[in-house]
This record gives C-alpha cells, structure tokens and sequence, in this order.
C-alpha cells in the first residue's frame, strides 16, 4: 500500500493564481462603485478565481491510498477505483508551449460510475500510472493510441492498443 498527495509545493502556483483574479476583484467591487455592467463582469471573474481556488483545496486536501485491490481517493468526495473493475484509463498530455518541453500529465480512471482524474503533480504519479497500466493489460482494455503514445513517453510498455483515437 502507499499513500499519494498533492504537495503544497506543487499547489502554491494555483493558489497565488485564484488570489491575484479573485483579490482584485472583490477589492475593486467593495471599494469602488461600478456600473451594472462592470459589476458583473467583476463579480463574473471573482466567481470564476473563487471557484478556481475552491478546488485548488479540494485537490490539495485529497489523499491517495493505493492497495493491492483499489486506488482510494479521500478528501470532499470519495472515490474508489477497484482494480477488477478498472473499465477506462486515459493517459493525456497537455503542453503550456508549442515545443511540448513543459506541461502537464493527467490520468483519467473509471469504474462502473466512479471516475478518478489525477495530474503529474500527485506525488507517485509515475508509480500510480504504471499500477493503472498494468491493471488495464490485466483487465484487456484497449487503450488510445494517445494513451499509448504517452505511457511510452513515461518509458512504460502499453499492451493493449486501439486502431482508433476513442476516447
């Protein structure tokens, strides 16, 4: 068994980032009077960072627990992946710049209805990746050649492949 968690480390970027929408926003729809049209926009944006910042925490504060016969996630909302019932597993990169040289991972894993993302800051995330792929081969999923391409990339052997890009 291990346990997996969003560093706080990881997570201040994304907290610096709600805070400077949602701080100025509030600070000029509280200090200055605005029309109706920009008191919307404004309170539009600081619903937007609001929000942004809410899962921010509810990400930071989720824990991972990996076990033999499930990935556990605990924190607001509570779901379990157990891994005979592994259906779907989606290993997508998405890159901050053109040359692909920085961005981010993001493991999507599904169960019946329970549905599981996780992004490449989790502490784990190459341990948790190569669990979910071994458990796919078990299981016989087809994986995505997007899926595929991008264990690859993480220097893990996919065995199950699609013709087509699916899901």
């Amino acid at each position: 068994m291990s346990d997996h968690a969003y560093p706080a480390s990881a997570m201040v970027a994304d907290y610096l980032r709600a805070a400077a929408g949602l701080v100025p926003a509030t600070a000029l729809l509280s200090a200055v009077p605005v029309g109706a049209v920009a008191g919307t926009v404004l309170g539009g944006f600081a619903a937007i960072f609001a929000v942004f910042g809410l899962r921010t925490v509810l990400r930071h504060r989720t824990r991972l627990a990996l076990t033999e016969t499930e990935l556990r996630a605990e924190g607001a909302v509570r779901t379990v992946i157990p891994w005979a019932e592994l259906d779907r597993m989606r290993l997508a990169y998405y890159s901050t710049r053109r040359d692909t040289r920085a961005g981010w991972m993001q493991l999507e894993l599904g169960a019946r209805r329970s549905r599981l993302r996780l992004d490449s800051r989790i502490a784990g995330f190459e341990q948790l990746v190569e669990r979910a792929a071994l458990e796919a081969a078990a299981r016989g999923l087809q994986l995505t050649p997007t899926t595929c391409a991008n264990l690859e990339a993480m220097g893990l052997r996919p065995q199950n492949r699609t013709s087509g890009e699916g899901r």
